[in-house]
């Protein structure tokens, strides 16, 4: 019997302290649990995708810093001063720019489609036309932009509409030549889907050619990409370039 109490109370403390250490007991076999749990199940991968950001986090940084280094020579070379007000943070400004214009180095396919590749009984001629596209001409580093029309003949299988934009985007997003630009989109398009034809066509104003060179605002270069039954159907290369010619 504990000192002080009766035997009544005695027998309480106890079941109390028992109850206290079944609980605890319970506790940390809990907490062992979950961190096997985190250790060896699920959660290795959301660790592995932490530490994958702050690398990338990392790498940023540095790019960052190097491109913004080079950044500060070139004005150096051109005559300005870099440590003038204006200029002070722009060697930053431009590198971090110049990351977002050429983000489609980060993208690849998979991630883009992200599964959204559907069971269709369609073979008509599907169309997403007038998608605005920035890129940056991989000979001067100056931009070109304007409109992509992308089109496929389905082959029992369908992607989701935004897709189409999202491949435009994730290649057009680095330093290109519109003839390429316009065969990788293509290319992936078909490669995503397997579908019986696709034809891709770009209109673009270049930079290069307006604000230097020949100096010719309001030229526009047209290029095209056709496979499957667009390049080998006249019909289907028909009806495509008349339904992107309609306003």
């Amino acid at each position: 019997m504990a000192e002080g109490y009766t035997n009544k109370e005695s027998l309480e403390l106890g079941k109390r302290k028992h109850s206290i250490n079944v609980s605890d007991t319970d506790t940390e076999m809990a907490e062992k649990e979950a961190k096997s749990i985190i250790t060896n199940g699920f959660d290795k991968q959301v660790i592995k995708e932490i530490k994958s950001q702050h690398k990338e986090e990392e790498s940023f940084e540095e790019r960052i810093k190097s491109i913004a280094g080079s950044v500060g020579t070139v004005l150096k070379a051109v005559g300005e001063d870099p440590n003038r007000e204006g200029l002070l943070d722009t060697p930053e400004r431009y590198a971090k720019a110049m990351l977002f214009f050429t983000k489609g180095y980060q993208m690849n396919l998979t991630e883009v489609i992200n599964g959204a590749v559907f069971s269709e009984n369609h073979d008509e001629l599907v169309l997403v036309k007038d998608i605005d596209l920035f890129s940056t001409c991989e000979h001067h580093l100056v931009p070109f932009w304007g409109k992509a029309h992308v089109g496929y003949l389905p082959n029992n299988k369908v992607v989701g509409l935004s897709k189409l934009a999202r491949i435009v985007e994730m290649f057009s997003r680095r330093l290109q030549v519109q003839e390429r630009l316009t065969k990788q989109i293509a290319l992936a398009l078909y490669e995503a889907i397997d579908p019986s034809g696709v034809g891709v066509i770009i209109e673009a104003c270049h930079m290069c050619m307006v604000m230097r060179g020949v100096q010719k605002p309001g030229a526009m270069t047209v290029t095209s990409c056709m496979l499957g039954t667009f390049r080998d159907d006249p019909k289907t290369r028909e009806e495509f370039l008349t339904l992107i010619a309609k306003r």
